[in-house]
């Protein structure tokens, strides 16, 4: 019985710590390359002269996500004239490029936004709601992880995680708060 608690407890403790290491161990976001709506191909090395780049998961069904449509419409609008990159990434398996594509002209998302195919840059993150953001710094380096704001509701929002993390960022301060837990539906990945 002594070595079976020994086992559980020795088995759980590995998980926990392979679980601490892929969330603290990705510190610089290899490069990677995506097609958008359109089918042109983007690079993350395409955006290396941005002050930041701002990955954002997102989905055209999942209700969570397109409460946030208009924040992140507004958010881009409030950032792009400050060297600050936004990317949306598409990783559900069942949502096609054509309802992307309606999608982001219906919500004016002007940013570009990329499907994830077989959901394999969303696995490299071990992104797995949407919305979901990671932001990095001009370095590659991953500087803020975690949601938009802390409430589905606009009305309701009290701390604006996101843009207090970019505020940081332009300003040449490290993000006081740089990780939050992100909410919303779960990234529907290949083969689940």
């Amino acid at each position: 019985m002594k070595k079976i608690k020994t086992l559980i407890i020795t088995t759980a403790l590995a998980v926990v710590l392979t679980n601490v290491n892929l969330a603290e161990g990705l510190k610089k976001a290899d490069s990677f390359s995506l097609k958008d709506y359109n089918g042109k191909t983007h690079s993350l090395l395409d955006y290396k002269n941005s002050s930041a780049i701002v990955l954002i998961y997102v989905s055209t069904q999942c209700p969570v996500s397109n409460a946030y449509n208009e924040r992140m419409a507004d958010l881009y609008e409030s950032y792009k004239g400050k060297n600050v990159s936004f990317i949306g990434i598409n990783s559900n398996k069942a949502e096609d490029i054509e309802e992307i594509k309606k999608h982001a002209a219906e919500n004016n998302l002007q940013f570009t936004v990329l499907k994830d195919i077989n959901n394999v840059i969303a696995d490299k993150f071990a992104a797995s709601f949407t919305p979901e953001v990671y932001v990095l710094n001009d370095k590659q380096e991953i500087v803020y992880h975690g949601r938009i704001d802390d409430n589905r509701r606009k009305e309701n929002v009290q701390v604006s995680d996101l843009s207090d993390a970019l505020d940081e960022i332009l300003a040449g301060k490290k993000v006081t708060n740089p990780k939050t837990k992100a909410f919303g539906c779960t990234i529907k990945r290949v083969g689940k």
